[in-house]
């Protein structure tokens, strides 16, 4: 025996039949004359061809490891199983470049419905502390009237007349390699193996219809803006009564008139004059949790900030807050009459700022050090 089967598919000779039949495939949608026609890859197909047909069958093999003719009168070839006297296996190579060539038999009418998104917008405190909404969702539901089987009452779906329930035709075609036998959907019955010729006069026929309906909702604490709930099954029913899909929360997040949201923090601003940031007060800020005091310390500087721990948005999923965040902002006279302008004139001298020499502070630069920085860059 001159040809080495083994060596012809690239596998070993303890190889399983599944590596033979994937290094079969492999090499043949490789070689396969349309893709390429040349005549040395025809010959090549053939090879491999040959060699999958010993080694695929159980007793080819077995002759064939025994130095055997697996091809010999009563060597068990199967004649008339294949193409011409070496049996070709039809069904691999239809697997390989056509998809299976097995029945597949009559498709359901029930489909998973598809997934639904909803908007829902919320105010702050019902982002940081969770809520309960009534949301009224337009949908698909289930047919009352037929149940979500798309026939009229009394009537049932009837078998295909052209595939005979099967769902799927054959089709006979002829190629290079001989009559090659082929399925696909019925054309009559989309691939369903029946017809309503009777349909629900509700539904038409789909197994369901669009109504509006109203669900309650928990919504988390610590959601925020650009958050999306997963509701299972609560999206549209499929045709044919089939599963429903799910059902996405998308959270909008309303502006706060005071609050700023960075992640579970928030941030505000409040100001004061300069005599009481120089001097120390207390303020009165708005909450989540409703008003609280704050100490103001004397000297403190615009730009500050002031925080209150534990005053923010809940983590979602998580215990504890994130924090409230005070920024401070003091606020200098424009307009003084003569006393006001008098007392600090008095305080000025009494400081010793009558006329302050211009400082620039820790990391600021004056116009012509920024531009020379800027060439130096360069």
């Amino acid at each position: 025996m001159a040809r080495d089967y083994y060596a012809i598919l690239g596998v070993r000779r303890d190889a399983s039949p599944d590596e033979i039949k994937k290094a079969y495939r492999r090499l043949a949608r490789e070689l396969h004359p349309d893709v390429n026609p040349d005549p040395e890859t025809q010959e090549r197909f053939k090879e491999i061809t040959q060699a999958y047909e010993v080694l695929s069958d159980p007793k080819k093999r077995e002759m064939y490891d025994l130095g055997a003719d697996p091809f010999a009168p009563g060597g068990g070839a199967a004649g008339g199983a294949g193409f011409g006297a070496t049996g070709f296996p039809f069904s691999d190579i239809m697997d390989a470049f056509f998809g299976s060539t097995t029945s597949r038999g009559p498709r359901s009418r029930a489909r998973r419905g598809r997934n639904a998104t909803l908007r829902v917008e919320l105010d702050l405190a019902e982002t940081a502390f969770g809520t309960t909404r009534e949301l009224a969702i337009d949908t698909a539901v289930v047919c009352t009237t037929c149940s979500g089987a798309g026939t009229a009452p009394g009537t049932h779906p009837e078998t295909c007349e052209t595939c005979h329930g099967r769902g799927e035709v054959q089709q006979v075609t002829r190629s290079f390699l001989g009559q090659v036998m082929t399925s696909r959907p019925c054309p009559h019955c989309g691939g369903y193996g029946s017809v309503i010729r009777h349909p629900c006069p509700e539904c038409s026929g789909d197994g369901r219809v669009r109504t509006r309906r109203t669900i309650k909702v928990r919504i988390p604490a610590g959601v925020e803006n650009g958050t999306h709930i997963q509701l299972a099954g609560e999206g549209e029913v499929g045709p044919g009564g089939g599963p429903a899909g799910d059902l996405f929360l998308e959270i909008v997040e309303r502006p706060h008139p005071i609050f700023e949201r960075e992640g579970d923090d928030l941030h505000c601003t409040v100001q004061i004059p300069m005599t009481a940031a120089a001097l120390g007060t207390q303020v009165v800020i708005e909450t989540l949790d409703g008003p609280e005091e704050v100490d103001i310390r004397p000297g403190t500087q615009s730009g500050q900030v002031i925080p209150l721990y534990g005053r923010g948005v809940r983590h979602l999923n998580e215990s504890g807050r994130g924090d409230l965040l005070i920024h401070v902002n003091v606020e200098t006279p424009t307009k003084l009459d003569e006393e006001q302008e008098e007392l600090l004139r008095r305080l000025a001298k009494l400081r010793g700022e009558e006329r302050p020499p211009g400082k620039f502070a820790p990391g600021q630069q004056g116009f012509f050090s920024r531009l020379r920085d800027v060439f130096n860059s360069h």
